[in-house]
C-alpha cells in the first residue's frame, strides 16, 4: 500500500509595500513646533522627493529618521515594523542611512576610513587596520559613483565637492551592513556638484531604486522632478500634499510650498536702469596670482554684479577668497576706489569695506553656539555699541529689523544660530554685511546654496538693492542659470585663468550651453 505524503509549507509572508512610514510625527523646540503631525510614506523601490521652504521641518524629519532627534509623539514604521530609532547606528541596523547637507566626515581621517567608519568588517583585525582591505572596501563604493578620489587621501585635503562624493560613498556601505533593502536619504546632495557630477549621482540614484528606496531632498525643484517618482511637500511642520513627479511643474511645487507660484522673473526683482556712461571701476585686479590661479585681471564697477563661472578646480573660489584676504597671493595688484588694497588678512579687508559670504557657512561663516544677534553684528561691533559700551537695545532694534526684512525664521534673536535651519543660517550670514552699512565690495560665494525658492528671491532682491545703492558685487553663483539671471557681466575661468568675458552689460544674455562651451 502506497501512501502519498503532502508536505505542508507555511504561507509566504508578503513583503510590506512600504519601506518606511511616518505617522503623526511631532517635535517641539523652545518657541517653535518643528514637526506638527507629519505623515510620510516611502514605498519600496521608489525615489521620493521631499520639498519645502527653509524651516518647513525637513531637516528635523530627516534627523528623526536617522536617530538624531527623538520625536515627542508619532510613530516610525520600517518595512511594516514599528521601531524606535535611538541613534544613527540603530537606524543603520534597520537599513536607513543618510548623506547630510552639512558634511559629517572626520577631517583628519582618510577617505577610506570615513567610508567604512562604524562598519569596518574585514578592514580591521584585532584592532589593527588592514590598509589594503580598507582601500579595497572604500574603492568599491567610490567606483559605484564614478569617483576617482584616492581612498587614502586625508579628507581635509579634499575639495568640498570631493568630500560630498565621499559622503555618498560612505552611506552606500549600508548595502553591506544589512540584509534588508536599504532606505537611503540624500539631503541636498547636489549643492556643490558640477553638472557632470550631478548626472553621475542621478545615475547612481536610479540604480539604487532597483534594490532600495531613496528619499531625495533638494531646493532645486527641477532636479527633484527629474530624478523622483513622487514628491511630498512640507509647510510649517505639516504635510500639505504630494504629487507624481511625471507631468508636474516646479511652479506647482512652489505653490504648495509657500502658497504662490514662482517665476524666473525673481532674478530681475529690484533691478534698475543704470547709466552706460564710462566710469572708473570700483575694483581693479591686475595679474593676481595664487596657489590655484594665475594672472587674473578683473574690473567691477560700482553698482555692477559680475559673475564668475568655471568648473570645479577652475580657481574661482580661491580668487574670491584672496580678495577677502583669506587666501595668500604671490603676485598682482588690487585697487579699491583707486587705493591699493591690503590683502594681508580678513581684518584689513573688512576695514576697507569688503564683505564676504563663504560657501561653507558652518565652518567659515558663523559661530554655532553664539546667538543670531551676535553673529549678525560680529564684524561691526559699533553696530551694537555706543563708544566702548554695548547697548543691547540698540543691537536688538537693528537685528530685529533684519530678521523681519529677510524673513529669518528663529524663535528669538538670542537663539543660538546652530539651531536654525541651513537656509536661515545663510540669511544671518548675509545680513551681517547688510548690518554693517559701509560695504563697498561684496563677495558672494554661492550665497543661495541651501535656500528654497522664496528665500532665493529675497536674496536676489537684496542683491539688486545693494547694486542699485552702488555696491560692487562679485558673484559665484549656485547654477549657470543664476549667474546668467543675476549678472551684468560674466567672466569665465578655466585652469586658474580668467579666459573669457561672455556677456556685456548691453548684450544679449548667453545660454548655459554657451557658458559650458567656454568653461571646458
Amino acid at each position: 500500500m502506497t501512501t502519498n505524503l503532502r508536505t505542508e509549507t507555511a504561507p509566504r509572508v508578503p513583503e510590506p509595500r512600504h519601506a518606511l512610514e511616518v505617522r503623526g510625527l511631532v517635535k517641539h523646540y523652545p518657541g517653535v513646533k518643528a514637526l506638527d503631525g507629519v505623515d510620510l510614506v516611502v514605498r519600496r523601490n521608489e525615489v521620493l522627493g521631499l520639498a519645502g521652504e527653509n524651516g518647513a521641518g525637513k531637516s528635523t524629519l530627516l534627523k528623526a529618521l536617522v536617530g538624531l532627534v527623538r520625536p515627542d509623539a508619532g510613530e516610525i514604521w520600517v518595512r511594516g515594523e514599528k521601531v524606535r530609532l535611538r541613534s544613527v547606528v540603530d537606524a543603520a541596523d534597520h537599513g536607513i542611512g543618510m548623506v547630510f547637507q552639512e558634511q559629517s566626515l572626520v577631517p583628519n581621517l582618510t577617505a577610506a576610513e570615513n567610508i567604512v567608519l562604524g562598519s569596518e568588517g574585514p578592514g580591521v583585525r584585532r584592532g589593527i587596520y588592514r590598509w589594503g582591505t580598507m582601500r579595497r572596501l572604500a574603492q568599491e563604493q567610490l567606483d559605484k559613483i564614478g569617483s576617482h578620489i584616492d581612498p587614502l587621501a586625508r579628507t581635509d585635503t579634499l575639495s568640498f565637492a570631493d568630500r560630498q562624493m565621499v559622503e555618498i560613498a560612505k552611506v552606500l556601505r549600508i548595502e553591506e551592513r544589512t540584509s534588508h533593502p536599504p532606505v537611503i536619504i540624500l539631503d541636498e546632495p547636489t549643492s556643490v556638484l558640477e553638472s557632470k557630477e550631478i548626472e553621475t549621482l542621478f545615475t547612481q540614484v536610479r540604480r539604487l531604486r532597483e534594490f532600495a528606496s531613496v528619499v531625495f531632498v533638494s531646493h532645486r525643484l527641477d532636479e527633484v522632478l527629474d530624478v523622483c517618482d513622487r514628491v511630498a511637500v512640507l509647510r510649517g511642520g505639516q504635510s500639505v500634499g504630494e504629487v507624481p513627479a511625471e507631468g508636474a511643474a516646479p511652479a506647482e511645487l512652489h505653490r504648495m510650498m509657500i502658497g504662490s507660484t514662482g517665476s524666473d522673473d525673481h532674478y530681475h526683482d529690484g533691478a534698475a536702469e543704470r547709466s552706460d556712461e564710462p566710469r572708473r571701476p570700483r575694483l581693479v585686479v591686475r595679474g593676481l596670482s595664487g596657489r590655484t590661479f594665475q594672472g587674473v585681471d578683473l574690473d567691477v564697477h560700482a553698482g555692477e554684479i559680475v559673475g564668475i563661472v568655471g568648473v570645479h578646480g577652475s580657481g574661482r573660489e580661491d580668487v574670491c577668497r584672496a580678495l577677502f584676504g583669506a587666501e595668500p597671493t604671490t603676485a598682482g595688484e588690487v585697487e579699491l576706489d583707486g587705493k591699493r588694497l591690503d590683502l594681508s588678512g580678513t581684518r584689513a579687508a573688512c576695514a576697507a569695506g569688503i564683505g564676504y559670504v563663504p560657501a561653507e557657512r558652518k565652518t567659515e561663516g558663523m559661530v554655532g553656539p553664539m546667538s543670531v544677534a551676535d553673529n549678525m553684528t560680529l564684524t561691526k561691533q559699533q553696530a551694537r555699541c555706543t563708544g566702548p559700551v554695548v547697548r543691547p537695545r540698540k543691537q536688538a532694534t537693528l537685528v530685529d529689523t533684519w530678521i523681519d526684512r529677510l524673513s529669518i525664521r528663529t524663535p528669538h534673536r538670542g537663539t543660538a544660530i546652530q539651531r536654525l535651519s541651513g537656509g536661515n543660517q545663510q540669511k544671518v550670514v548675509l545680513a551681517r554685511w547688510l548690518v554693517a552699512g559701509d560695504v563697498r565690495l561684496l563677495l558672494l560665494d554661492h550665497p543661495t546654496r541651501g535656500l528654497d525658492v522664496g528665500a532665493r528671491s529675497e536674496v536676489y532682491r537684496l542683491m539688486r538693492e545693494l547694486a542699485n545703492s552702488g555696491v560692487a558685487t562679485v558673484l559665484l553663483a549656485d547654477s549657470l542659470e543664476e549667474a546668467i539671471g543675476m549678472s551684468d557681466r560674466i567672466i569665465v575661468m578655466s585652469d586658474g585663468r580668467a579666459t573669457t568675458e561672455v556677456a556685456a552689460p548691453t548684450g544679449s544674455k548667453p545660454t548655459p550651453l554657451d557658458l559650458v562651451k567656454e568653461m571646458v
